[in-house]
């Protein structure tokens, strides 16, 4: 029973990892990145819908996206969609649309790495919450007299062991963002 707990916190706390990178890639870098444009939504008959479903996104160049429409007459919504988003970008419009990037001053590169630090310490409070969930879990096993004291004592330290290891873990991949991000 205890195992099972530590399975599911552990699984619990790789989405947030994931959640993590999705958030890190959304963060604009110096370089062109499809992913860049995953958060912008497009009204298409009557609702909205991310990009990637109404248009390809691909890379020019290593500072130009290119987003292909499936239906022509999308064009103009997706190049509004695009510059009201708030990633501050500007699109040209032809047959595809281009999305030029502008090349990250001082300025952008420390309000972009306050985006990433923001992103880190919401992974890190939900790892927290996740290992609280799991503690008052075996809490609740103790009142039940399902589980001895010594094995609360023990689950509670090991489920704190899991915890430091994904703390760690995004420390680290912030680490490597902020440098990629200050990379010119």
């Amino acid at each position: 029973m205890i195992n099972d707990l530590k399975k599911d916190s552990e699984q619990r706390m790789l989405k947030t990892l994931e959640s993590l990178e999705l958030g890190f890639a959304k963060v604009r870098t110096g370089r062109a990145h499809p992913s860049i444009l995953n958060g912008v939504m497009v009204p298409y008959y009557g609702s909205d819908v991310p990009l990637n479903q109404v248009a390809n996104v691909g890379i020019e160049d290593s500072r130009t996206l290119v987003v292909q429409p499936f239906e022509r007459t999308m064009v103009s919504a997706i190049d509004k969609a695009i510059r009201e988003s708030d990633l501050g970008l500007n699109s040209i419009t032809a047959d595809a649309i281009r999305v030029p990037l502008p090349a990250l001053t001082e300025e952008t590169r420390r309000d972009m790495q306050k985006v990433a630090r923001n992103e880190a310490e919401n992974a890190k409070v939900a790892i927290r919450n996740i290992r609280r969930d799991v503690l008052g879990d075996i809490k609740a096993l103790l009142k039940e007299k399902e589980i001895s004291e010594d094995d609360e004592r023990r689950a509670g330290d090991d489920i704190q062991k899991i915890t430091d290891k994904y703390v760690a873990e995004v420390d680290k991949r912030l680490a490597a963002k902020e440098a990629e991000l200050m990379k010119v």
